[in-house]
């Protein structure tokens, strides 16, 4: 079975970069520019990770984990946020807090290696 990731950026450029390596590594690719519509997106496709980028434009990509977290329907999915803010790695132990974390720019092998680590945990 093909494991479905959603890749949630404002950054279009860095969506087609994140939907070309995964789906050249053999996942299925979601993507998704506006946080607003994030739960909607979640409820349709079902995805095995999700790939969150911080700053989403008005929205914070990390409020949104600590809700995706806090819901019995999505606290089971790994969360890995991707940023150009190192600070956020600081958070990860918290209540509410993403599964994993990379840093902008992005290491391709790096990238590669957590989403495996993760959908192989779940």
């Amino acid at each position: 079975m093909m494991r479905r990731i959603l890749a949630v950026d404002d950054d279009h450029d860095i969506l087609e970069i994140l939907q070309f390596i995964l789906e050249d590594s053999g996942y299925q690719v979601d993507t998704l520019s506006d946080g607003r519509h994030l739960m909607q997106k979640i409820n349709e496709i079902h995805p095995d990770l999700i790939l969150l980028d911080i700053m989403l434009g008005s929205l914070d990509g990390r409020e949104l984990c600590k809700a995706l977290k806090k819901d019995e329907s999505t606290n089971n999915i790994p969360v890995i946020m991707i940023s150009a803010s190192h600070s956020v790695a600081k958070t990860l132990n918290q209540s509410g807090a993403p599964n994993d974390f990379i840093a902008k720019p992005f290491d391709i092998n790096n990238l590669l290696n957590k989403v495996k680590t993760h959908l192989q945990a779940a």
